[in-house]
């Protein structure tokens, strides 16, 4: 299932949910769509382990219900691993994702020599091509740790080195496949086959000093004790139909008795936005005469 697009994997899942009989909530509109968003996912050609998804249902199941009948009705290679009531309890806050990285063909010593260039660099700006352009970012400023795994190295075959990584959900993402572009213009550091990437985990970042002293290793950072936090959809979550709440704080005087940045979107069809009010604009069809109007204007005057 590594190559498998997103796209793929989103029809994949609708399809299983209606073979499973789930009672999904579907947009309002012309075109109803299922509401069922993801968060961040996994770049075609990579695996994971730590995939989130959330479905709207219009009735309430028992988690464990759910888990049953959705993992039965997906195709191998897609196993549904837990179901949480976002009701119950808050949905884990996902700012970092931990990759590991198989190098075939590559040194660990290497690697360490390349992995030790890159954490001190400043920038490492590496371009990558997308249906716009070419896009340049900087892979350094999205990588919180990386290290070659030793233990990981002893236990795989000779000559094969393996990177973990912990890198930081950001805007323009981040991606491995870019640290390895980067790892390869700074070091020469090149597989010799594809690497093989995985996703292990994914959570909140872990910022105190007992985290950063030991590395950013496994769960330390990204462990499931430390998800259990209240949600942060981001621009790229709302973009994809990420179910968002707007609070108003009762009382706060910065947001009492205002409304959200697109509360324009919610006007009758045909109203005036907030900021256009005013404004010129060009003349609609339905505001020119036809030709019979502009005849008899021609003849009167």
């Amino acid at each position: 299932m590594r190559f498998a697009s997103h796209r793929d994997i989103a029809r994949a899942v609708e399809r299983g949910v209606r073979r499973a009989g789930l009672p999904v909530a579907h947009s309002a509109g012309f075109s109803p769509h299922p509401k069922i968003s993801y968060s961040g996912g996994a770049p075609t050609g990579a695996a994971s382990e730590a995939e989130f998804l959330e479905i709207s249902l219009t009735a309430e199941l028992d988690p464990d219900v759910v888990r049953d009948r959705l993992g039965s009705s997906l195709p191998e290679g897609i196993d549904v691993i837990e179901v949480a009531d976002l009701a119950a309890q808050a949905a884990p806050r996902l700012e970092a994702s931990e990759w590991q990285v198989v190098l075939p063909g590559v040194a660990p010593d290497d690697a360490i020599g390349a992995v030790e260039a890159f954490l001190a660099a400043e920038h490492a700006d590496v371009e990558r091509l997308t249906s716009k352009g070419v896009r340049r970012l900087d892979a350094r400023a999205g990588v919180v740790s990386l290290e070659v795994d030793r233990r990981a190295t002893a236990e795989a075959p000779t000559g094969c080195a393996i990177l973990r990584m912990v890198v930081r959900h950001m805007a323009p993402a981040v991606r491995p496949e870019d640290i390895l572009v980067a790892l390869r213009h700074m070091s020469a550091l090149e597989p010799a086959s594809p690497p093989l990437v995985t996703r292990l985990a994914q959570g909140p970042l872990c910022t105190d000093a007992a985290a950063a002293s030991a590395g950013f290793h496994g769960a330390a950072a990204l462990g499931a004790a430390t998800m259990a936090e209240a949600p942060r959809p981001g621009r790229r979550d709302a973009e994809q139909g990420q179910v968002m709440e707007t609070c108003l704080v009762a009382g706060d005087a910065t947001t009492a008795g205002t409304a959200p940045a697109s509360a324009y979107e919610q006007l009758p069809r045909g109203a005036e936005r907030p900021g256009e009010a005013g404004c010129a604009r060009e003349p609609d069809e339905r505001d020119r005469p036809n030709a019979r109007d502009r005849a008899t204007e021609q003849r009167v005057s």
